[in-house]
C-alpha cells in the first residue's frame, strides 16, 4: 500500500510513501485495543476522591443519650454512618488507578488501530514542516487546504514540535502527538490521522 505525499497547501506532490504491511495491514485485535483504551482512560484519573469515615468526622465523644427508657433505638455515637453528620460507610478514598500494559500488547494495539485506519482510507501524509512561532491561523489554513476543517484530526510528527502543539491547542478537534508515542485512544477518537513524512517512516520501522 502506498500513500501520496501532500504539501501543506493541499497540493499533491510526486512523492509516494510505502506503508509497512506489518504495521498497516494486519488483522486488528479488538481485545488488545480495548485493553489499551481502558488503560489510557484509567491513567487519566487522578484518584484524589475522598470521603470522611466515622473516624474523621467531628463529634461523637460520648454516648448521645442513655441506653434505655427513651423509646428510641440505642445509639453509641453520632459519628455512625446512619446519623446526620456521621461518617460515610464504605466511602471512596484516594487510590492509584495506573494500569501498565506489556510492551508487546501496547505495540499490537497501535498496529491494530493503524491498520483499521488504513483500511478505511483515513490516513494522510504531509511533507515535513515546522512553525517558527505558534500561530493558530497557520494550522487552520492547513486543515482548510486538506478539507479537514470539520473533522477530528491527529497530527503525528517525528519530533515534539512545541510551536505546532501550541498552534493547534485552540482548535478543539485537533491534536498533535509524537511518533511512535501516540496513544491508541487518540487514533480511535480521530477521524483522520495525518503523518509528517519522516514520522511515518519512523512508525514503519519502530512498530514493524
Amino acid at each position: 500500500m502506498e500513500l501520496n505525499v501532500y504539501k501543506i497547501d493541499g497540493t499533491k506532490t510526486n512523492q509516494k510513501v510505502k506503508l509497512n504491511p506489518e504495521v498497516f495491514d494486519i488483522a486488528p485485535n479488538e481485545h488488545v485495543v480495548y485493553l489499551a483504551v481502558k488503560a489510557f482512560l484509567a491513567n487519566q484519573r487522578q484518584g484524589t476522591h475522598d470521603t470522611r469515615n466515622r473516624t474523621e468526622v467531628s463529634g461523637g465523644g460520648t454516648k448521645p443519650f442513655r441506653q434505655k427508657g427513651t423509646g428510641r433505638a440505642r445509639q453509641g455515637t453520632i459519628r455512625a454512618a446512619h446519623m446526620v453528620g456521621g461518617g460515610r460507610a464504605h466511602g471512596t478514598s484516594p487510590r492509584d488507578y495506573t494500569q501498565k500494559l506489556p510492551r508487546k500488547v501496547n505495540k499490537l494495539a497501535r498496529k491494530s488501530v493503524l491498520s483499521a485506519k488504513a483500511k478505511d482510507k483515513k490516513l494522510m501524509v504531509l511533507e515535513d514542516f515546522v512553525f517558527d512561532e505558534p500561530k493558530t491561523k497557520k494550522i487552520k489554513e492547513i486543515l482548510d487546504s486538506l478539507k479537514l476543517d470539520t473533522t477530528n484530526v491527529l497530527f503525528v510528527t517525528k519530533d515534539l514540535d512545541k510551536n505546532l502543539m501550541l498552534s493547534s491547542r485552540n482548535i478543539p478537534y485537533t491534536k498533535v502527538q509524537k511518533a511512535p508515542e501516540f496513544s491508541v485512544y487518540d487514533v480511535i477518537h480521530s477521524q483522520y490521522v495525518v503523518f509528517q513524512k519522516s514520522a511515518l517512516q519512523m512508525v514503519n520501522e519502530v512498530l514493524a
